[in-house]
Formats: structure tokens, C-alpha cells, sequence
């Protein structure tokens, strides 16, 4: 691990018990507030993907927003937002995946890409691969190709990483 990727580990906070018991919930809220960190992520992400040529940065709610709109920035690029079920204001496609407790679904407009874009996914965690894998089903589903993912955290123990074998993964810090 870089020195970079080492200050932004460091400034991970853990929180036991949140939002339930037993699990340890990774809090980014200084790495947020610490302006160069910040910068040193979303500088990160720009130099993993700069060369792949992506039209859309694909961002899952909703702290992938934090780093997928500077990321769209930098690259220039347009952004496409990925919601939970009933948060979009247009005619959407929905993708479902499996939670510890149940079901969740997510939703994308439904002229959000075009047959052929090139998109990067970006997202601030890969636990088990859910929430990802259903991203992947709604960019597939437009016909878009993806060229790249980036988390800012990987918890390699939940082995999310097997669901997205075929696809640049890129985990800035990895527990």
C-alpha cells in the first residue's frame, strides 16, 4: 500500500454496532473533511481510469456520489445517478439484490445511457457485491459497457470481488 492510500486508511474510522449489532460500520466522515485526503481519493480514482476513454460515470447512492461527481469532473464526463426504488423522477429500469435482512431494489432513468457508453461505476464500499452487481444488470441492461470500478474501501473477507470477475476493479483501501 502507497503512503496516499495509507494517511486515507488511517483516517478510517471504525464504528462498532452500527447500524446493527455486530456489524463494524466504516466511517469516511474525516477523510471527507480533510481537504487534501479528499483530493488524494478522487486524484486516485482520475489516474485508475483517465486512459479507459468513459463517457459516464455510473454512481451508486449514496456515498459513491461523493466521489463519482468530482471523478465526472476531472474526467469530463457526464454522471449517471444509481437510487434506491422511488427516489428518480422519470421512467426508470430497476435491478433487485439480496440484503442480510431482505431485499433491496435500484433504479436508473431509462435514457440514463446510450447503447455503447463507456462507463466507470464508483461506489465507496465492496462488501458482498450486491449493490454493485445490481448497478452492473441496470448499465448492462442500456447496453452500455463498463470499463472500470472503483470503491474507495474493499472488505476482502466478504469476497465481493468474486462477482465481478471479467471487470478493472479498483479498491483504494482494502481491509
Amino acid at each position: 500500500m502507497d503512503r496516499t492510500n495509507l494517511k486515507l486508511k488511517n483516517s478510517i474510522r471504525d464504528i462498532p454496532n452500527f447500524p446493527k449489532k455486530g456489524i463494524i460500520f466504516k466511517d469516511i466522515t474525516r477523510l471527507l473533511a480533510d481537504p487534501v485526503l479528499f483530493a488524494n481519493a478522487v486524484y486516485k480514482f482520475e489516474q485508475a481510469f483517465k486512459k479507459l476513454k468513459i463517457d459516464k460515470v455510473v454512481v451508486i447512492e449514496s456515498r459513491g456520489f461523493i466521489f463519482g461527481a468530482p471523478l465526472a469532473y476531472k474526467l469530463k464526463t457526464g454522471i449517471v445517478l444509481i437510487r434506491k426504488k422511488g427516489k428518480l423522477p422519470y421512467k426508470t429500469i430497476a435491478a433487485s439484490y439480496c440484503l442480510e435482512y431482505g431485499k433491496a431494489t435500484l433504479e436508473m432513468h431509462t435514457d440514463a445511457l446510450e447503447p455503447g457508453d463507456r462507463v466507470v461505476i464508483i461506489d465507496d464500499l465492496l462488501a458482498t457485491g450486491g449493490t454493485v452487481s445490481a448497478t452492473i444488470e441496470l448499465v448492462e441492461k442500456l447496453k452500455a459497457k463498463i470499463v472500470g470500478i472503483g470503491f474507495l474501501i474493499e472488505l476482502t473477507f466478504l469476497n465481493g470481488r468474486e462477482k465481478l470477475k471479467g471487470n478493472k476493479v479498483v479498491s483504494l483501501i482494502k481491509y
